[in-house]
């Protein structure tokens, strides 16, 4: 009868720790079905890890490349977008800080405009050129690399116009549904 008794716990344990796990199983298959992990972002200008052509840089006409994104969160208030350059020599490099791209964009297109606020409402904020919007890979020499992170917001922020990196990535703290990254490399 102990043995019983002792068996039944033992079942109704394991039962109930698959029923948890099967729920946190789902619950994270639904995330990812509504894109909470599996945002993905690419640019039709160079692959993953592949290297940026020249017309992107400051050795050419230094125009934004084009990136696309696809299974963002349903609940996307807006989008975030930083580039930067951990390989500068005096710590990383911020090329470009966009934000409040709305919900309903799904590509940033080649050249975009280096105007603080693009005509669908999207805020762009200064890089370490100390400039508005996109400034291309310039490396002293060798090859860099270049993170273009995108990150699902659950709200549009209220930040002054003219945002450098670091502020605005406390004002996405607690704010972030999901991100990626595409990275590109420059060459001098």
């Amino acid at each position: 009868m102990r043995n019983s008794r002792l068996l039944l716990q033992t079942v109704c344990a394991i039962f109930s720790f698959a029923v948890v796990c099967s729920a946190a199983e789902k619950k994270i298959k639904s995330d990812t079905a509504k894109g909470g992990t599996s945002m993905k972002i690419t640019s039709s200008a160079f692959t993953e890890g592949g290297m940026i052509p020249k017309k992107y840089t400051c050795d050419d006409i230094n125009i934004s490349p084009p990136l696309q994104w696809s299974d963002a969160p349903a609940g996307a208030k807006s989008f975030a977008l930083i580039c930067d350059d951990p390989d500068a020599p005096m710590g990383t490099w911020v090329h470009w800080v966009a934000y409040n791209i709305p919900p309903k964009v799904n590509e940033l297109p080649e050249k975009v405009p280096v105007d603080d606020t693009l005509s669908d409402g999207t805020l762009q904020g200064i890089n370490d050129f100390r400039k508005t919007g996109y400034g291309g890979p310039c490396p002293p020499g060798g090859t860099h690399r270049y993170f273009f992170r995108l990150y699902a917001l659950d709200t549009q922020l209220s930040v002054e116009k003219g945002v450098t990196k670091s502020k605005l990535v406390k004002a996405m703290e607690g704010h972030v549904l999901a991100e990626t990254q595409v990275m590109g490399k420059y060459k001098r």
